[in-house]
């Protein structure tokens, strides 16, 4: 078969054999993933990753203990839990201090023409559900994951700072559930796919506005990101931190401190909320798709990828 490879900054593509289907997993044939900003993150150096990354996709299910999944379409929780801990119990094995993580840490990604999976970690999707709707399930749910960690009341003012992928689908899924939503960004034509939602955009150009909202999402993959969303948060506000970045970065405690600011780490999330938003034709992902290109071209994608202005690039 046919994987992707990157190691030391450089993506290329290999042959492989299919790889080996432990008891309880499931063999997956892939039918498209995205590329998003973690994989250029773990291309940079984040991890130390070498290997085979992707998380993001959509594949049909070849091999199975249960007959049932055989032939399914089907997406997947990427964090491999042991099952027997105490996070595992409580129903939380995204942070199982044993986990495996597909395509970042100790289990290779989706990039590849097959891939493994435990049984349990796979949703099924619906005949009609298209499949380039459906690679977004992932990215959905780690956006509706500040639902779950943050108590927002009712059509609560929100700003979301950065307009890439998942800047988008914050701003999308906050939208959706009836919260008024400011998106600040550096690129009008992205900010287009959130104000045809009702999202009020603001372009970069001006000073922002500081101790304005209770509640700043930082999604701009930046390291000013998180020292702009405490400027713009009230006094005993929240911050939302949703860059994954390679590095370290600095920032002043002391308005935090101050101002008594609350952080919020956030990072995967259920897939069960996204996939309603997606069932429902509430968020318009297919706007954000900007390439398709088959797995043999990989190396293309990536560089596609990291050009500005561009959003989803898709491997079929």
């Amino acid at each position: 078969m046919l994987a992707v490879h990157l190691e030391n900054g450089r993506v290329e593509v290999r042959g492989q054999p299919r790889p080996y289907r432990p008891p309880g997993f499931a063999l997956i044939r892939l039918l498209c993933a995205g590329i998003c900003n973690t994989d250029l993150e773990l291309q940079r150096g984040y991890y130390g990753f070498a290997g085979t990354p992707g998380h993001e996709f959509v594949g049909e299910v070849v091999e199975a203990d249960s007959p049932a999944w055989v032939g399914r379409r089907v997406a997947g929780e990427i964090n491999l839990a042991c099952g027997a801990c105490d996070w595992c119990r409580r129903s939380l094995g995204r942070h199982c201090p044993r986990r495996t993580v597909l395509g970042i840490v100790n289990h290779p990604g989706a990039f590849r023409e097959y891939l493994t999976l435990p049984e349990r970690n796979l949703h099924a999707l619906p005949d009609s559900l298209p499949t380039e709707r459906a690679v977004f399930l992932e990215p959905l749910a780690a956006a509706c994951e500040i639902l779950d960690q943050v108590a927002l009341p009712c059509a609560a003012e929100i700003a979301v700072l950065g307009d890439g992928k998942l800047g988008l689908l914050i701003a999308l899924v906050l939208n959706a559930y009836g919260h008024r939503v400011r998106q600040f960004g550096r690129h009008p034509e992205k900010l287009q796919i959130a104000s045809r939602a009702g999202i009020a955009t603001e372009a970069a150009g001006g000073p922002l506005p500081e101790m304005a909202y209770n509640w700043v999402v930082d999604a701009t993959g930046s390291p000013e990101g998180l020292r702009q969303a405490v400027r713009m948060t009230r006094p005993r506000g929240t911050v939302i931190l949703k860059s994954t970045l390679h590095g370290l970065i600095g920032v002043d405690t002391a308005p935090v401190i101050v101002n008594e600011i609350t952080l919020v780490g956030s990072r995967c999330g259920r897939l069960e909320p996204a996939l309603d938003l997606l069932n429902r034709n509430l968020i318009p992902v297919e706007e954000m798709i900007s390439e398709q290109l088959p797995l043999a071209e990989a190396p293309r994608a990536f560089e596609l990828a990291a050009q500005k202005g561009v959003l989803k690039v898709l491997l079929r």
